[in-house]
């Protein structure tokens, strides 16, 4: 198995043995907004492995023996690339786009469409925020040289978020829907390396900057959630369209009166 191929199959293997232990307890989607902030209690074990994950990509930064690592996998990947590919500028969104597609296609999650935009809005929004800070502190310089924005990766946070969530609205249903975001994750990761756009250490953060955000989206829903629960006599509706290219992190705000 070439060197591309172990770290596709070893950061899935990785996070889906982490996320298996999770247990984050819903109530049915169509009585989603009544569940109680216990139900989304804070638990330590659902930080550990984005916790690891972030750890071993800021370590990086300084740790001359990662900084060496990262080298030796740089130059063992460039030794096989006939040419780049960049399925992973698409491949970023794909488990995120799954998510609401499922329920597009009748597959019903643990929440509505409706609550479901809430979570992936505020995942979305927390991940930009950590991703762009870091890339314009950090100033790493990407394996390829083009810029100083190589850590995090914002392409893997991005694939990472929208698995982790396939993988809670989805592991009831069919653990086959839960798992299938983390591998496009991966690959996803896999590709950015591939590609010479990021080291390996930038992968890993944004790995775990992904996994987090979405958890904290979580913790923070049934909060958020209240805003946009329709008051009496109006007929006012908020919706939030968040958007992230890789560079830039925003959302489209629609308002009906």
């Amino acid at each position: 198995m070439n060197l591309i191929g172990k770290i596709f199959f070893g950061c899935a293997i990785i996070v889906f043995s982490f996320s298996n232990a999770q247990n984050i307890d819903v109530k049915d989607s169509s009585d989603s907004l009544k569940v109680t902030t216990k139900n989304y209690n804070f638990n330590y074990k659902q930080i550990l492995l984005p916790t690891l994950l972030i750890s071993y990509g800021v370590i990086g930064i300084e740790s001359d023996q990662l900084k060496l690592f990262n080298t030796e996998i740089k130059e063992e990947v460039n030794e096989h690339i006939d040419e780049k590919l960049t399925i992973d500028d698409f491949a970023q969104y794909a488990p995120a786009v799954t998510v609401i597609g499922l329920d597009a296609l009748g597959i019903k999650g643990k929440h509505s469409v409706k609550d479901k935009a809430i979570i992936l809005s505020t995942s979305y929004i927390l991940m930009g925020l950590t991703v762009n800070t870091l890339k314009r502190t950090t100033n790493e310089l990407r394996p390829d040289g083009s810029d100083f924005y190589s850590f995090p990766s914002g392409h893997t946070a991005t694939a990472f978020l929208g698995a982790e969530m396939l993988y809670q609205e989805y592991k009831d249903v069919s653990i086959w829907y839960g798992i299938s975001g983390y591998f496009i994750a991966a690959g996803t990761g896999a590709f950015r390396i591939y590609n010479n756009r990021h080291w390996l250490t930038d992968v890993a953060a944004g790995a775990g900057i992904g996994i987090l955000s979405n958890k904290v989206a979580y913790w923070l829903y049934p909060t958020i959630s209240k805003l946009f629960t329709k008051k009496k006599n109006t007929d006012k509706r908020t919706v939030f369209i968040p958007f992230y290219d890789g560079k830039t992190t925003g959302f489209g705000l629609v308002k009906t009166f």
